[in-house]
């Protein structure tokens, strides 16, 4: 990820978003906002913490790319920073304009002019648009004029305290935003994007109406696709052609995973000789995989560098585990010849063998 300074903050222009559906408005502000140090530090921690993983996209548009209004907007911008007032005001009408869905929460959308980015090994200028929507309780403790005693070398105080309830912004948790690198213009820029809600109503309302966003093919993207689609085949198509255990099912996924993990590159033939091995199963991939792209609309290139961080995230989603009606889960995750499956008198069964019990 980009390394961002206090100082980074160039610009700061805020403006108030509610909901077109139930027309609450908007209110726009006429000057950028003025920040002491300390507030630079605490909006670079609530801005930028929530940006952990390195998976990019670029802003698009079916027709032209100049026809994206976010791409159009920022583009002003970083030709002309001290433009950043009137596009973010038009950024936010733009937004205001998908708060259409009667559930989509108003908020505050800030508009951010970062300089001198730390960004893949060079400096350059990245714009931020982060909404908040969630507002928290907090209790302020009070206090009136202290009268100070010293009794026997001690310090005490006598005050009245009273304590007040605010409504605010938890720092901790930004609710949506995006990043956008002055890199990659002619593609779109690149960009990062958050959305805590989780919500598809949400993921569509900001992903796909305001930023109109697809994901960059970079290395994160070759390693997600290629170990989604191998995934997919092994737990969907494979049983479909062939017969094939649990037990097999989960030996594979094991097997693809120390691929992705032990190799800094991913190469289809090794791949095949490594993991799918026997000849009829690499032709049902490559057929399966033309199958995928199609249908997906992504290429999984034959060779590409492979992303370590893509590979722990996509990990997680091949567990390995054997249920057994509601009775047992064998997690597998070693050596496939120390675990048999049979049936006998009493029922189906599977044998495993281990040299210690823990």
């Amino acid at each position: 990820m980009p390394t961002f300074e206090a100082q980074s903050i160039q610009t700061v222009a805020l403006h108030k978003i509610g909901n077109k559906a139930t027309e609450e408005g908007i209110v726009l502000s006429e000057q950028p906002l003025q920040l002491t140090e300390q507030l630079q530090d605490l909006l670079v921690r609530y801005f930028l913490s929530p940006f952990k993983v390195e998976e990019y996209y670029h802003l698009y548009h079916e027709e032209r790319l100049e026809m994206n209004e976010i791409y159009k907007h920022c583009s002003v911008i970083f030709a002309d920073p001290d433009q950043l007032m009137e596009e973010s005001r038009a950024i936010a009408r733009h937004l205001y304009n998908q708060s259409i869905h009667p559930n989509i929460k108003g908020g505050e959308i800030y508009v951010v002019f970062f300089h001198d980015v730390m960004f893949n090994g060079e400096l350059m200028d990245a714009i931020g648009l982060f909404k908040s929507e969630n507002k928290e309780s907090f209790i302020k403790v009070m206090h009136g004029n202290e009268e100070w005693s010293r009794q026997e070398g001690a310090e005490s105080a006598m005050a009245d305290f009273h304590l007040e309830v605010h409504q605010g912004i938890n720092i901790n948790k930004l609710d949506k935003g995006a990043l956008i690198f002055n890199s990659e213009e002619d593609k779109g820029y690149v960009v990062s994007v958050v959305d805590q809600t989780n919500r598809s109503m949400d993921a569509a309302y900001w992903r796909d109406g305001f930023l109109h966003i697809q994901q960059r093919q970079d290395e994160y993207y070759n390693t997600h696709e290629a170990m989604r689609a191998y995934k997919q085949f092994v737990t969907d198509e494979l049983p479909q052609q062939y017969e094939v255990t649990k037990a097999d099912q989960a030996d594979l996924l094991n097997k693809s995973v120390d691929f992705f993990k032990k190799n800094d590159q991913f190469d289809m033939d090794d791949f095949a000789r490594d993991v799918l091995q026997q000849p009829e199963v690499i032709d049902s991939f490559q057929q399966f995989r033309q199958q995928y792209e199609q249908e997906n609309e992504v290429q999984i290139p034959n060779q590409f560098d492979i992303n370590d961080n893509a590979v722990k995230k996509q990990a997680r989603a091949f567990k390995s585990v054997i249920k057994l009606d509601k009775n047992f889960h064998i997690y597998v995750h070693g050596d496939r010849q120390l675990i048999e499956q049979g049936e006998d008198e009493r029922g189906k069964y599977y044998k495993v063998y281990y040299k210690e019990e823990s």
